[in-house]
Protein backbone atom coordinates (compact mmCIF):
# COMPACT_ATOMS: atom_id res chain seq x y z
CA UNK A 1 0.00 0.00 0.00
CA UNK A 2 1.04 3.55 -0.92
CA UNK A 3 1.15 5.99 2.28
CA UNK A 4 0.27 9.39 0.76
CA UNK A 5 0.58 9.66 -2.87
CA UNK A 6 2.94 8.64 -5.92
CA UNK A 7 2.58 10.65 -8.67
CA UNK A 8 4.49 9.60 -12.13
CA UNK A 9 3.52 11.44 -15.55
CA UNK A 10 4.78 11.09 -19.61
CA UNK A 11 3.65 12.70 -22.79
CA UNK A 12 1.52 10.58 -24.69
CA UNK A 13 1.02 12.29 -28.12
CA UNK A 14 0.95 15.94 -27.19
CA UNK A 15 -1.25 15.11 -23.72
CA UNK A 16 0.74 14.98 -20.31
CA UNK A 17 -0.94 11.72 -18.77
CA UNK A 18 -0.44 12.03 -14.62
CA UNK A 19 -0.52 9.15 -13.16
CA UNK A 20 -1.45 8.81 -9.20
CA UNK A 21 -0.96 6.16 -6.72
CA UNK A 22 -2.62 5.69 -3.31
CA UNK A 23 -4.89 8.77 -1.45
CA UNK A 24 -5.64 12.73 -2.80
CA UNK A 25 -6.26 14.15 0.14
CA UNK A 26 -5.62 17.38 1.98
CA UNK A 27 -1.97 16.81 2.19
CA UNK A 28 -1.20 15.23 -1.26
CA UNK A 29 -3.39 17.45 -2.78
CA UNK A 30 -1.21 20.24 -2.59
CA UNK A 31 2.05 18.05 -3.86
CA UNK A 32 -0.53 17.78 -6.94
CA UNK A 33 -1.53 21.00 -6.93
CA UNK A 34 2.02 21.89 -7.36
CA UNK A 35 2.84 19.33 -9.84
CA UNK A 36 0.01 20.49 -12.32
CA UNK A 37 1.21 23.85 -11.97
CA UNK A 38 4.74 22.94 -12.66
CA UNK A 39 3.32 21.11 -16.10
CA UNK A 40 1.21 24.11 -16.93
CA UNK A 41 4.22 26.43 -16.72
CA UNK A 42 6.46 23.98 -18.63
CA UNK A 43 3.45 24.55 -21.54
CA UNK A 44 1.66 21.53 -21.43
CA UNK A 45 -2.44 22.16 -21.04
CA UNK A 46 -3.52 19.12 -21.87
CA UNK A 47 -3.98 17.09 -19.16
CA UNK A 48 -5.55 13.39 -18.73
CA UNK A 49 -5.37 12.15 -14.76
CA UNK A 50 -4.77 8.22 -14.31
CA UNK A 51 -7.37 7.33 -10.93
CA UNK A 52 -6.79 3.66 -11.70
CA UNK A 53 -4.55 3.48 -8.44
CA UNK A 54 -6.30 6.22 -6.76
CA UNK A 55 -7.83 4.41 -3.42
CA UNK A 56 -9.16 7.67 -1.82
CA UNK A 57 -10.22 10.85 -2.53
CA UNK A 58 -11.01 13.76 0.06
CA UNK A 59 -13.07 16.84 -0.15
CA UNK A 60 -9.65 18.89 -0.39
CA UNK A 61 -8.42 16.65 -3.69
CA UNK A 62 -12.20 17.18 -4.69
CA UNK A 63 -11.28 20.99 -4.37
CA UNK A 64 -8.36 20.75 -6.32
CA UNK A 65 -9.89 18.67 -9.64
CA UNK A 66 -12.43 21.21 -9.69
CA UNK A 67 -10.04 24.61 -9.57
CA UNK A 68 -7.80 22.52 -12.14
CA UNK A 69 -10.84 21.97 -14.31
CA UNK A 70 -11.26 25.93 -14.69
CA UNK A 71 -7.41 26.45 -14.46
CA UNK A 72 -7.29 24.47 -17.69
CA UNK A 73 -10.43 25.68 -19.55
CA UNK A 74 -9.10 29.14 -18.81
CA UNK A 75 -5.75 27.84 -20.49
CA UNK A 76 -7.84 26.90 -23.86
CA UNK A 77 -6.66 23.30 -22.62
CA UNK A 78 -8.46 20.13 -21.18
CA UNK A 79 -8.63 18.29 -17.67
CA UNK A 80 -10.09 14.89 -17.32
CA UNK A 81 -9.78 11.71 -15.28
CA UNK A 82 -10.07 7.94 -16.36
CA UNK A 83 -10.05 4.71 -14.80
CA UNK A 84 -11.84 5.65 -11.61
CA UNK A 85 -12.04 3.08 -9.62
CA UNK A 86 -15.67 2.73 -7.97
CA UNK A 87 -15.58 3.59 -4.73
CA UNK A 88 -13.64 7.08 -5.33
CA UNK A 89 -16.42 7.59 -8.40
CA UNK A 90 -19.16 7.19 -5.50
CA UNK A 91 -17.49 10.16 -3.24
CA UNK A 92 -17.42 12.47 -7.06
CA UNK A 93 -21.17 11.42 -7.88
CA UNK A 94 -21.99 12.47 -4.14
CA UNK A 95 -20.81 15.63 -4.66
CA UNK A 96 -22.27 16.25 -7.99
CA UNK A 97 -19.10 16.19 -9.67
CA UNK A 98 -19.48 13.71 -12.24
CA UNK A 99 -21.26 16.76 -14.26
CA UNK A 100 -18.86 18.85 -13.93
CA UNK A 101 -15.46 17.01 -14.24
CA UNK A 102 -14.74 15.13 -17.41
CA UNK A 103 -14.53 11.49 -16.81
CA UNK A 104 -13.65 8.41 -19.24
CA UNK A 105 -13.75 4.96 -18.71
CA UNK A 106 -10.00 4.18 -20.63
CA UNK A 107 -7.12 5.91 -20.91
CA UNK A 108 -7.81 5.82 -24.82
CA UNK A 109 -10.94 7.56 -24.76
CA UNK A 110 -9.24 10.62 -22.89
CA UNK A 111 -6.74 10.91 -24.98
CA UNK A 112 -9.16 10.95 -28.02
CA UNK A 113 -11.29 13.79 -26.00
CA UNK A 114 -7.85 15.59 -25.32
CA UNK A 115 -6.40 15.46 -28.62
CA UNK A 116 -10.04 16.61 -30.07
CA UNK A 117 -9.39 20.04 -27.83
CA UNK A 118 -6.34 20.81 -29.60
CA UNK A 119 -6.49 23.09 -32.36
Amino acid sequence: MVVGLNIQDQDVNGTKVVRLEGRLDAVSSTILEKKLKQIAESGKHHIALDFAKLEYLSSAGMRLLLSETKKFKSLQGSFCLFAIHENVMEIIKMAGFERILSIYPHEKEALTAAASHKH
